[in-house]
């Protein structure tokens, strides 16, 4: 009997501990997103959930003596935000080779970038600027010319990426690859000649982006140790911008599994900072029946790195075993001929003949083994024709509430939205109009780029919807210039493309980052919001994104990021919070000498 008290009461000692608090944030400006409890001034946390959520003194109540306090000074505090659509799987693994124009502010500056780092590049490398800039963001509003970038990079190999309808090769990349005369135009591709016949180094997409993308896979690749080191930068430079989850959407030249094995081994070391649910993207044209087959045979739905996988040894920032990571379905391209690239510089692309009956052979087999999907889908023309093929193997296999949804949707039709709806599909937005937006008003007009995408009326139709960037190859990766664009209506070079009554206010544009994208995979039940038995995923914003002049709102970062309770980013006056580091390596590594975004 005296032992069975011992026991009871043990473990009735062990309950109340853990009713205490681990981390407690204090004096913050917490904007919860729950509309019962919109606001508070702290927040414990515990066992990787959110304990208490309230005043100070409610939710000091919680404090053990091995507490971690963390004094918010007034700052705001918002949820983890989650990126529905981001190449983080493929990024990573190239982020310290990248020279990123992302944020930077003048023509003159990037140039200057351009020349130091041709400098350090070793031979054998190359320089490569890869998405996240346009020409508007400058203060020059101009593109660099050829002669500015073989001016800049001399004879070392150079690759400029810009958006979806071009790239820039210098002399010596043009020597490298063994661009000559003699090399044809790709289909959907040009090489530029001049008046002798010779490639200038612009290399176009008419429409297709496939010159563009190969071109960028033939350029030398780090080393795995050097790649597991890039990774993890990428993600901690996620983490800087408050995000805390992302749903990677394969994209082009990422084959499974191959190019997963640089993800795999950080989760099975947990050593991701982000939550990540996955979608294989099939990369053979005609051959994306049989990968898929392949897939749906050895993999599950939710399958990833599994918790049998968690080595004995301490992690690197200290966080309990963490798995986030896992197959959450087909995507973002399901067959090669559905592809409609938005090269806004060019006409919108005619699909195949051949698409219906490709399409709905993939579709119906993942229908049939109730595998979730999502649709690249930029135009109107494309999402009426995919629709038509969703619609008839609906009728002859239910989706039954199968999770699905298309990405981007800029044209997207009130009809149409009206067919998503009823199929209960939903639509991850990305804000590359605020990158595109000058081009799509140059092809299409101001009137067509009011509600481009009618983002205010899917939410008033109850479509779930979620926010994403595209990142890496077109879009930048930093979430606050969607939140910019989705309540100013503004492109990055200042171009008011949205209507008013196509604008969102702050509060539902958050949600739209963080609720939203949980709800598009049906994630929203313990995530997305401030609320207590929810994930511990936060961030304490350097400035208050409710309270600051919109232009303000580019300008914003995270100065702490916790993700399942644990501190996995601190800058400023939090640093010393921060056990997650990295050593950037190559030396070499343009992110060693300007780190990602530039956001001086």
């Amino acid at each position: 009997m005296k032992h069975l008290l011992i026991l009871v009461l043990s473990a009735g000692t062990l309950f109340v501990q853990a009713q205490k608090a681990e981390t407690i944030i204090i004096n913050a400006s917490v904007y919860t997103l729950d509309d019962s409890k919109p606001n508070a001034q702290a927040i414990a946390v515990a066992e990787g959930k959110i304990l208490k959520v309230g005043t100070n003194k409610e939710v000091l109540s919680t404090q053990s003596k091995s507490t971690k306090i963390i004094d918010a000074k007034g700052k705001c505090v918002i949820p983890g935000i989650f990126d529905s659509h981001l190449h983080v799987i493929r990024g990573g693994r190239f982020f310290h080779t990248e020279l990123r124009w992302d944020g930077v502010r003048s023509l003159k500056r990037a140039l200057e970038m351009l020349s130091e780092q041709a400098k350090r590049t070793p031979q054998g490398q190359w320089v490569r600027v890869v998405g996240g800039w346009n020409a508007y963001q400058f203060e020059e509003k101009r593109l660099p010319t050829l002669y500015e970038i073989n001016a800049a990079t001399g004879d070392v190999p150079t690759f400029i990426l810009y958006l979806y309808g071009h790239a820039y090769l210098n002399k010596a990349g043009l020597k490298a690859l063994k661009i000559d005369e003699t090399t044809p135009n790709p289909p959907g591709g040009l090489i530029e000649k001049d008046i002798q016949g010779k490639p200038t180094g612009l290399l176009v997409a008419e429409p297709n982006a496939f010159l563009l993308y190969s071109t960028l896979a033939k350029l030398p690749e780090l080393s795995d140790e050097e790649k597991i080191n890039s990774t993890k930068s990428f993600m901690r430079e996620l983490n800087r911008f408050g995000i805390t989850a992302v749903m990677d959407a394969g994209g082009g030249f990422q084959n499974f599994p191959d190019d997963y094995g640089i993800s795999n081994k950080l989760c099975e070391s947990n050593e991701l900072t982000v939550r990540l649910p996955y979608y294989l993207f099939a990369q053979k044209a005609g051959k994306e029946f049989e990968d898929y087959s392949r897939w749906i045979s050895s993999l599950e739905i939710g399958q990833g790195c599994g918790e049998d996988h968690s080595p004995a040894k301490p992690q690197y920032f200290g966080m309990k075993k963490f798995t986030e990571y896992h197959v959450q379905g087909g995507g973002e391209n399901l067959v090669m001929s559905a592809a409609d690239f938005e090269n806004f510089d060019q006409p919108r692309p005619e699909l195949s003949p051949n698409m219906e009956a490709e399409l709905k052979k993939v579709l119906t087999l993942l229908v049939k083994n109730k595998w979730p999907f999502r649709i690249h889908a930029t135009y109107d023309e494309s999402i009426t024709r995919f629709l038509n093929v969703i619609e008839e193997i609906n009728s002859e296999v239910p989706l039954n509430g199968l999770l699905w949804f298309f990405d981007h949707a800029e044209t997207v039709s009130e009809k149409n939205l009206l067919r998503i709806k009823a199929l209960g599909g939903g639509i991850a937005v990305q804000y590359r109009m605020a990158f595109q937006g000058e081009s799509f008003i140059k092809r299409y007009g101001k009137q067509a780029a009011e509600q481009a995408p009618p983002i205010k009326r899917m939410l008033e139709l109850g479509i779930p919807v979620g926010m994403g960037s595209d990142g890496t190859r077109v879009s930048s990766y930093n979430p606050f210039i969607g939140l910019y664009w989705l309540t100013t209506g503004k492109t990055l070079g200042g171009t008011m493309h949205m209507s008013k009554d196509n604008l969102l206010d702050r509060t539902t544009a958050l949600k739209l980052y963080t609720q939203g994208s949980a709800t598009l995979i049906r994630l929203d039940k313990d995530r997305g919001v401030i609320k207590e038995g929810f994930l511990a995923d936060v961030a304490i914003l350097s400035d208050d994104y409710f309270k600051v002049a919109d232009e303000q709102i580019l300008r914003l970062e995270s100065l702490l990021t916790i993700l399942n309770g644990e501190v996995v980013y601190g800058a400023g006056e939090f640093s010393v919070l921060d056990k997650n580091r990295i050593d950037v390596k190559p030396d070499w590594s343009p992110v060693k000498y300007y780190g990602g975004y530039q956001n001086k």
